[in-house]
């Protein structure tokens, strides 16, 4: 023992300790909020449901979300009779085979644990031009404006390729849209050049940032879309730990939009992507601050979508790790049913238009502009309260 040795005298206070978990902040989803009416009431059917979204004229706020099993030519035409839009893939079956039929067929009816690989196969055949052009003089023929979608490293390509053929809106869509891509093995698309070189509208997806969509903003996007994961046949929220619940990233988004316009007076819609099936989570992602809503397993339902009653993931086809599943979501009738009624059902999956214009009535907003104004309440037991006996005897 080394002598004169003296103990050092015990702490009293320790040093702040700065945890992320302390900074946790609450967001919410769909079933966390609810509706609070007003004071006023409207007649439905003077509810206006209309608006020009990148300057085409939309008698609904629906998209058809750009997944294979969803869109097709004629599925855009169905849609377009309807009031909305439809998306094409531009990477999908429809631009890889001259008759998709048959790998759609195979997708569908494939075990599940063939499945991966058999999308893994069917996305291995090159994208033709010739059938890209031909895919939307198609939309053209059948009545729709021609929407079409490319992940950023397709979009140099496809973009002038099909704005020279005569595409309406041209949507910039990736798994995560950043105002800043990094890499070193490739040039990443400048978005600030793109769409100033472009003819027409670029509409860019997706975020849940407020900040980014802000620089999207300013870098030239036409539209924004919301929504990392929350799709029924996305899993990238269970494969890579990503995503923010709708209510919280549209509002985000929508904030990003508003001080967008009082900086520069140009408005940028907003598109809630992904996470709705019924007609209440419609009006709930417009009074979060949406303009338009995307939808995709809930049209897939409809007998005209070109999966035959299944859904799969855009970034399914990856063989090495696939953030989408196919699923089975049923076909329950013709797209007009989904959209416009008379529901069959009572758990609102169908007539999701109807809904959100009663809903709209209900809250007293006129327009889609009245409900982004409605207040919106932390409510999660707003779905169970008094509803013991819903269900039983089924």
């Amino acid at each position: 023992m080394i002598e004169n040795e003296t103990a050092p005298a015990p702490r009293t206070t320790l040093p702040a300790f700065d945890s992320k978990v302390d900074r946790l902040r609450p967001t919410y989803g769909f079933e966390d909020v609810s509706l609070a009416p007003g004071i006023e009431t409207v007649e439905p059917n003077d509810v206006e449901l209309g608006q020009s979204f990148c300057g085409i004229d939309l008698a609904i706020p629906i998209l058809a979300a750009a997944m294979d099993a969803v869109v097709d030519p004629a599925f855009a035409g169905a849609l377009a009779k309807l009031g909305g839009l439809a998306v094409l893939n531009l990477e999908g079956v429809q631009a890889r085979y001259e008759d998709p039929s048959a790998i759609l067929d195979r997708i569908a009816a494939a075990p599940d644990d063939e499945v991966q690989a058999i999308l893994s196969e069917a996305y291995a055949a090159p994208i033709q031009d010739g059938l890209v052009a031909r895919r939307i003089e198609e939309i053209h023929a059948a009545g729709s404006k021609a929407a079409v979608s490319a992940t950023p490293g397709a979009a140099r390509r496809w973009g002038p390729f099909c704005a020279e053929h005569g595409a309406d809106l041209f949507l910039v869509q990736s798994q995560v849209s950043s105002a800043r891509h990094l890499a070193t093995g490739y040039e990443p698309l400048s978005l600030a050049d793109f769409t100033r070189f472009m003819p027409i509208p670029v509409a860019v997806g997706n975020t849940t940032s407020a900040e980014a969509a802000y620089l999207l903003m300013e870098q030239g996007a036409a539209a924004v879309f919301v929504g990392v994961g929350p799709g029924a046949a996305c899993t990238t929220r269970e494969v890579l730990g990503i995503g923010i619940p709708q209510v919280t990233a549209v509002a985000d988004v929508a904030a990003a939009r508003d001080a967008y316009l009082r900086e520069t007076g140009r408005y940028v819609p907003v598109v809630a992507d992904g996470g709705m099936r019924r007609g209440g989570e419609l009006a709930k992602a417009i009074a979060a601050g949406a303009d338009a809503l995307m939808l995709g397993s809930p049209l897939a339902r409809a007998s005209e979508a070109p999966g035959h009653g299944v859904n799969w993931g855009m970034a399914a086809p990856s063989p090495v790790l696939p953030r989408g599943t196919r699923i089975k979501v049923g076909t329950v009738g013709t797209l007009e049913k989904i959209l416009f009624g008379p529901a069959t059902v009572s758990d609102g999956s169908q007539n999701l238009v109807g809904a959100l214009r009663q809903s709209m009535a209900a809250l007293g907003a006129r327009t889609l502009r009245d409900l982004q104004a409605a207040e919106l309440v932390y409510a999660p037991s707003v779905a169970t309260e008094g509803k013991s006996w819903q269900g039983r005897g089924r």
